[in-house]
């Protein structure tokens, strides 16, 4: 008798990975808004799924991946702080720009990064969602389980903040 998918057997779990991986990592990106913080949470996600794959049946793998990617990022909340500080490290400029230019360029998305930061995480989290992704208000609020005047709301503040933290757009 054939038993049901087990999450331990390498298609099936590959088939999650490959399902499920990039909207978890957009999740929890959307969250902390760093991306390689994201990957390292989404990598830990499939790491603890495969470790406790004899107990996640396949239908609670996903509901599974989202908690756990979530749990661990709020455990790094205080630490995702700091790392936001330190992104987008400029890389060597091969650009024909004057000098003064570029400074201007990179002291504004410095100020950008650090106001996007400053947002809280549920207007961060409505703000990348709607901007990034694309998502309509009507996406995001079956996504985050809040109705659309929330989710409304969420970006209405976290527009007036970044215009009242980015001065001279």
């Amino acid at each position: 008798m054939h038993q049901p998918d087990n999450v331990c057997e390498e298609s099936v779990y590959n088939k999650m990975y490959n399902e499920y991986a990039s909207a978890i990592w957009r999740f929890i990106y959307f969250k902390c808004g760093n991306s390689a913080q994201a990957d390292d949470l989404v990598q830990d996600a499939f790491i603890k799924l495969f470790q406790n794959c004899a107990k996640v049946s396949p239908e609670k793998a996903k509901s599974y991946l989202y908690t756990v990617a979530n749990n661990a990022f709020l455990n790094e909340i205080a630490h995702s702080k700091v790392v936001l500080k330190h992104q987008n490290q400029t890389t060597s400029n091969t650009n024909k720009e004057t000098p003064q230019f570029l400074l201007e360029e990179k002291e504004f998305s410095e100020k950008l990064q650090r106001a996007i930061a400053d947002l809280t995480e549920s207007q961060r989290t409505a703000f990348l969602m709607n901007r990034i992704d694309g998502k309509k208000y009507k996406e995001i609020a079956v996504i985050l389980n809040i109705s659309v005047k929330a989710v409304e709301k969420r970006i209405g503040k976290a527009l007036a903040s970044l215009r009242k933290n980015i001065e001279n757009i």
